[in-house]
């Protein structure tokens, strides 16, 4: 494969560095575009280039000098809690900020992958694995703001024929992932359980989720290039509860820590599992890695990070979803 030019956006965050590591194994010419608001300087190797600019503002000037192939479209605000504390911020981001990233790009026929999510967007899965077609019932601001995401994309693909992508993300867990921040029940688990802290479940912790390694979703960022338009699901296809991710996180951590069982969250999912046929038939791409190897991976970079996995000052609480 010849080497490609590429922006990321959201490139020095948690699953954006993990897509710019997998870019430049593959020898390509990437530029990291991320306010640092989340992501870290840090996480941008050195192959790559970094530009310090926020998605919310106008990116010509930088696109125009780049001249990108393709952009992977991975800034946000991610957090479900603060989109619905704060849903016009999350509509900048998460709206506003995709429509700049449009903008800026179609000026060079890039083509966008755009980081959507599964869970936030179908709702409960009651009658099993969610289908690309399934029907669409967002719970939260996030939600509904990524789904006006994908509806840009597929409006921009009618009106200018380009061939930009969805990828609907599972519950993405993986090294660099900070529990301090807005993290995912993973990184909370093994964060509290480094810190001898208790976690909490809330509700009675039965609620299933489609728990997906972050080297795997990055995997199924870069097979989407070149790919002729489309909404993909990434995921397992498996969904595992949350009691039993606390008692496997417990396990890799060698620790008796029970957790603490709090009230159940309004409006939380009970089941959010996505069907990965399509991704695998069109794409070729299956998440490889298994949960509890990609649950040790996880630990052993975080209990090995001394900011990670050291004291937080009173009051700082460690929940999970």
């Amino acid at each position: 494969m010849r080497p490609v030019r590429v922006v990321v956006t959201g490139g020095a965050g948690f699953i954006g560095s993990h897509v710019v590591d997998a870019l430049v194994a593959r020898g390509d010419e990437v530029v990291v575009v991320d306010s640092l608001v989340t992501g870290k300087r840090e996480n941008v190797p050195a192959e790559a280039r970094l530009e310090v600019r926020d998605i919310r503002e106008p990116l010509e000037d930088v696109f125009d000098e780049l001249r990108p192939e393709a952009v992977l479209h991975l800034a946000a605000q991610a957090d479900v809690r603060v989109s619905v504390e704060q849903p016009v911020y999350d509509g900048e981001v998460n709206v506003l900020g995709t429509l700049r990233v449009l903008e800026a790009s179609r000026p060079h026929g890039a083509q966008v992958v755009f980081s959507s999510t599964g869970g936030a967007i179908y709702g409960e899965c009651d009658d099993g694995p969610a289908i690309e077609g399934a029907a669409l019932t967002p719970l939260s601001p996030y939600g509904t703001a990524k789904l006006a995401g994908e509806e840009y994309l597929r409006t921009y693909n009618r009106l200018y024929g380009t061939t930009h992508v969805s990828l609907r993300f599972g519950n993405v867990y993986g090294p660099r992932q900070d529990p301090h921040g807005e993290a995912g029940v993973v990184a909370i688990f093994l964060g509290a359980l480094a810190r001898g802290e208790q976690a909490s479940i809330f509700g009675d912790g039965l609620q299933t989720r489609d728990y997906v390694y972050v080297g795997d979703v990055a995997r199924a960022t870069t097979s989407a290039l070149g790919q002729e338009g489309g909404v993909f699901n990434v995921g397992t296809g498996r969904e595992t509860s949350v009691v039993d991710l606390y008692e496997l996180c417990r396990r890799i951590a060698g620790s008796e820590q029970q957790a603490a069982h709090a009230p159940a969250r309004l409006g939380e999912l009970q089941r959010s599992v996505l069907d990965t046929e399509l991704a695998a038939s069109e794409l070729g791409f299956r998440a490889m890695v298994e949960l509890e190897d990609g649950l040790q991976a996880t630990w052993e970079w975080l209990s090995g990070d001394p900011v990670l996995s050291g004291e937080r000052g009173p009051g700082d609480g460690a929940d999970g979803s």
